[in-house]
C-alpha cells in the first residue's frame, strides 16, 4: 500500500509541473450580504484553502479569517502584496510584513519548507464599506528572499 501511495503522490506532482497549462479550480472564500469574494491560486505548483467568516458590503476593522497550505519555501520573513484593480486600472498597492526576524507576528514565523501552516483568527484592517462594482485583487506572500510563497488572483463582487 505504501508503493502505490507513493507512486500516486509523484505521479500527481509530475501530472502538476506537466500540464502547467492547466489553472487551479476558482474558490468561494465567501458569498453573502451582497458580496462574493472568488480566488485562484497563481502559483503553478500550488493551491491553498482559504476563507472569510464574515461576508458583508460593510468590511468590518477585526476581519476574521482561515488559511492553510503547505510550504514549498521557509518563512523566516514573510511579506504580503495586495494590488486593488478596477476596470483595468490600478487602485491601491500596499506592502505589509507579516513574519520579520525580530518580530514575528504570528504563530506560524519561522516555519520550514514542507511544514504546514493553518491560521484562523483577525486580522486587523480598516473597517470600510465596499463600493459596488467588480474588483480583482492580486496578493503575493513572498520570503526575504522574493521566492513566492503563496499567489492568489482574486475577484470581488459586490451589489
Amino acid at each position: 500500500m505504501k508503493g502505490l501511495t507513493a507512486a500516486f503522490l509523484v505521479w500527481t506532482l509530475l501530472s502538476l509541473e506537466g500540464g502547467s497549462s492547466q489553472a487551479w479550480p476558482t474558490h468561494t472564500a465567501c458569498k453573502d450580504g451582497g458580496l462574493e469574494v472568488l480566488y485562484q491560486s497563481c502559483d503553478p505548483l500550488q493551491d491553498f484553502g482559504f476563507s472569510v467568516d464574515q461576508c458583508s458590503r460593510h468590511l468590518k476593522s477585526n476581519l476574521s479569517i482561515r488559511f492553510g497550505m503547505i510550504l514549498r519555501e521557509d518563512i523566516k520573513e514573510l511579506f504580503l502584496d495586495v494590488s486593488l484593480f478596477s476596470e483595468g486600472l490600478s487602485i491601491l498597492s500596499y506592502s505589509y510584513p507579516i513574519c520579520e526576524e525580530d518580530l514575528p507576528k504570528f504563530s506560524f514565523c519561522g516555519r520550514k519548507r514542507g511544514e504546514q501552516i493553518y491560521y484562523a483568527g483577525p486580522v486587523n484592517n480598516p473597517g470600510f464599506d465596499i463600493p459596488k462594482g467588480e474588483y480583482q485583487v492580486l496578493l503575493k506572500l513572498y520570503n526575504k528572499n522574493n521566492p513566492m510563497v503563496a499567489c492568489a488572483n482574486a475577484t470581488v463582487i459586490c451589489s
